[in-house]
C-alpha cells in the first residue's frame, strides 16, 4: 500500500479572473473548491492510474469536516486524525494573468496527535510506500519527518520525500528511496546558483552521494533529470501544450514516478524467481527511465489542466513522449 502523509492539508478555494485589481472589488469568473495538499494530489493522481494510496495528516474544525466529505467524495481512502485546537485552513488560489496564493496557517498540532501519527505509520509493512511531501504544521518538531523515517527504517519501506529548504537537509542522511527537488529547491540546497543542465546533473549527483537511492530533479521548460539507485543519468524533455495550472503538476510527477516503478517492478519479476545479474540491471535501468518518463506525463497532464490531470491525458502525452 502507498501512504501519503500531509501534515497541514487544505480546502483549496480557486477563482478565475480577468485581472487581480489590488484595493478594489474583484469579479470572479469561475470558482471551485477542492481538497489541497501536496499529498493529497499525489493520492489523486495515483487514483487516475488505478492504484489505491492511503492518505494520513491531521484535520480540524469545520473546514476538516469538509475537507474529508472532499476526500469521501473523490473516494480516497483516508486515516486523518482529528486536534481541537484551530481549523483546517483555506487557500486562496487566484487565477488571473498572474497566479496569487494566499494561503492559511492551519491549527495547532498537539504532542499527543503527533504520538498517533507515529503509531500509524509504525503499523506499515514490508513492500509499503511512504510519502512525505509539504509543509510543517504549527507545534510540531522540524525533525518531525527525519521522525517518522526512522520508524519505517528497518522495515523495507520504501520513502518517497518531497520537501524543500531546512527541511531537505533534515531527511537526505536518512537516506530514502527518493527525493524530488525542484532547480530552485536544489540550488537552495546547495546555496549556489545552477545556469546549465550540466550543473544541475552534477549537484544531483552530489546529493545523491549523501545518502538518496534516487534523486530526481524538475527543472521546469529544461524537463527533468533523474540519478537512480545505480547512479545511471536520465534526462527527459517536456511534452508539448499550454500551461494553465503550476499547482500540483511536481506532486503529480513524483505519483507518476512512484507508480511507474511499481509498475514495471511487479512486471520485471521472472518466471522462477531467478535472473541474471545483466537481466536485473537492465530491468532496474528500463523502470528508471520509464518510471521518469510516466512522471513527466502526469506532471504535464496537471500542468495543461484546472485540476489534476486524467488518465486519459496521461498516457496520451507518455505515448508523445515515447
Amino acid at each position: 500500500m502507498i501512504y501519503t502523509v500531509t501534515l497541514n492539508p487544505a480546502l483549496d478555494y480557486v477563482v478565475q479572473s480577468d485581472r487581480l485589481r489590488p484595493g478594489e472589488v474583484n469579479r470572479v469568473t469561475g470558482e471551485e473548491i477542492l481538497p489541497g495538499g501536496k499529498g493529497i494530489n499525489v493520492s489523486l493522481v495515483l487514483k487516475e492510474l488505478g492504484i489505491a494510496s492511503v492518505n494520513l495528516g491531521f484535520v480540524a474544525g469545520f473546514t476538516g469536516d469538509a475537507f474529508l466529505k472532499a476526500l469521501e467524495q473523490r473516494k480516497l481512502q483516508s486515516e486523518f486524525i482529528e486536534v481541537d485546537n484551530g481549523f483546517t485552513r483555506i487557500n486562496v488560489k487566484m487565477k488571473a494573468k498572474e497566479e496569487t496564493e494566499i494561503n492559511g496557517q492551519g491549527p495547532v498540532i498537539t504532542a499527543d496527535a503527533v504520538c498517533r501519527l507515529k503509531n500509524k505509520i509504525g503499523e506499515l509493512k514490508a513492500g509499503d510506500v511512504l510519502v512525505l511531501s509539504g509543509s510543517l504544521p504549527k507545534g510540531v518538531s522540524s525533525d518531525l519527518y527525519k521522525e517518522l523515517m526512522g520508524i519505517v527504517k528497518d522495515k523495507a519501506v520504501r520513502v518517497a520525500v518531497d520537501v524543500g529548504g531546512a527541511l531537505l537537509k533534515g531527511v537526505v542522511e536518512e537516506k530514502p528511496f527518493l527525493i524530488k527537488p525542484n532547480l530552485d529547491e536544489l540550488e537552495e540546497f546547495f546555496d549556489t546558483e545552477i545556469a546549465s543542465k550540466e550543473e544541475a546533473v552534477t549537484y544531483a549527483r552530489k546529493l545523491k552521494q549523501m545518502g538518496p537511492e534516487n534523486v530526481l530533479v524538475s527543472m521546469a521548460k529544461e524537463g527533468a533529470i533523474l540519478i537512480d539507485a545505480k547512479n545511471r543519468l536520465h534526462e527527459i524533455g517536456i511534452c508539448k501544450g499550454k500551461v494553465v495550472n503550476s499547482v500540483g503538476a511536481g506532486d503529480s510527477m513524483l505519483a507518476g514516478f512512484i507508480a511507474g516503478i511499481l509498475e514495471k517492478a511487479e512486471a520485471g519479476k521472472p518466471e522462477g524467481g531467478k535472473c541474471s545479474y545483466e537481466e536485473a540491471q537492465y530491468a532496474a535501468q528500463y523502470a528508471a527511465q520509464y518510471a521518469l518518463e510516466l512522471g513527466t506525463a502526469c506532471g504535464a497532464a496537471t500542468a495543461f489542466s484546472m485540476g489534476v490531470g486524467t488518465k486519459e491525458q496521461i498516457y496520451h502525452l507518455l505515448e508523445e513522449l515515447k
